[in-house]
């Protein structure tokens, strides 16, 4: 009984060693490597267990690269993982690449991986063209009236442009501006809505893919709708301004003959015054005549009736209530 146990001791202890010599020589993957054409030592699996490098990673992607027709680099391919890079997808873009007849070499597409940007759905995109619905872009016609466009922008991946190129975000930032500068430069919003493969063909026409990771192969107006008339609306604005502008000169000119109302007032009150303080001092100017013998009792019985027969005048002037 004690044999038995020390008997399966022992095939534990030697499936755990056969386990750790196989993890450390991995002939599984070798052999795999051998029977598919790869070109590969054991040692070299090895020494990328003690680089950190999975091995079945890089024997995978030499072996689909192999089978393919592709001539790879295992050193590449261990750089590109130790780089943070994802070699089979690396491995897969040029595989698609090869089969669509794109150019494309290992060195870009390890370049294109570690920029951040997808480069098997680059390469797929290039095969198969993708179309982007840009945002409603509004704009306004000369005559005034709004529209609301709606576009298709049927693109596809520049492998060249992919690395330092611009995104979807600018090709639809681009094609937006040139819907606007279409529309706005027409004469009527008719003949927008008669004719709108005009807005395609004149944005197409710019270049609007320059410098962007992408290809513009055609625009086309999925949908146009009419908005408010903005020309009325600014109109209706300027009168109300002109209104306003008007008001406010007409109140600051009433302000002003107010004014100009109170201060001669002011003025006509002043003289009013003056004359009575003056009339005050006639009693006793006379009185000083009468003292000094510059008056005499008939001047003062003229006056009275030069003053009686004003006074009269005065009353029958006046309007009868």
């Amino acid at each position: 009984m004690e044999s038995i146990t020390v008997f399966l001791v022992w095939i534990g202890i030697s499936l755990v060693g056969l386990t750790i010599l196989l993890w450390f020589f991995p002939v599984t993957l070798w052999f795999q490597a051998q029977i598919s054409g790869v070109k590969m030592s054991l040692l070299q699996l090895v020494l990328m267990r003690w680089r950190k490098v999975p091995p079945g990673t890089i024997v995978m992607a030499m072996i689909t690269g192999t089978k393919a027709g592709l001539d790879l680099n295992s050193n590449e391919l261990e750089a590109h993982f130790l780089a943070k890079g994802n070699v089979l997808k690396v491995v897969n873009a040029l595989v698609s690449a090869d089969k669509a007849n794109i150019e494309l070499n290992f060195k870009m597409a390890a370049a294109i991986d570690l920029a951040g940007r997808d480069v098997l759905d680059a390469v797929q995109m290039s095969v198969n063209p993708k179309v982007i619905t840009t945002p409603p872009v509004t704009a306004v016609a000369k005559d005034g009236i709004q529209l609301i466009a709606k576009a298709l922008v049927t693109v596809r991946a520049n492998i060249k442009q992919l690395v330092g190129g611009a995104g979807e975000e600018t090709v639809l930032a681009r094609v937006g501006e040139g819907i606007v500068s279409s529309i706005g430069s027409a004469e009527s919003h008719k003949s927008v809505l008669e004719n709108p493969d005009s807005i395609s063909k004149v944005v197409l026409n710019k270049g609007l893919d320059a410098g962007t990771a992408f290809e513009i192969l055609s625009i086309d107006i999925a949908d146009i709708d009419i908005g408010r008339n903005i020309g009325a609306v600014l109109q209706m604005d300027q009168a109300n301004a002109d209104k306003n502008i008007a008001q406010a000169r007409a109140e600051e000119k009433r302000a002003m003959a107010v004014a100009l109302e109170q201060e001669m007032k002011a003025k006509a009150q002043e003289a009013r015054a003056k004359v009575i303080e003056a009339e005050a001092q006639i009693p006793m100017a006379m009185a000083e005549a009468f003292r000094a013998g510059n008056m005499g009792i008939m001047d003062y019985y003229k006056f009275r009736n030069i003053q009686a027969d004003t006074e009269m005048r005065d009353n029958i002037a006046k309007p009868k209530k």
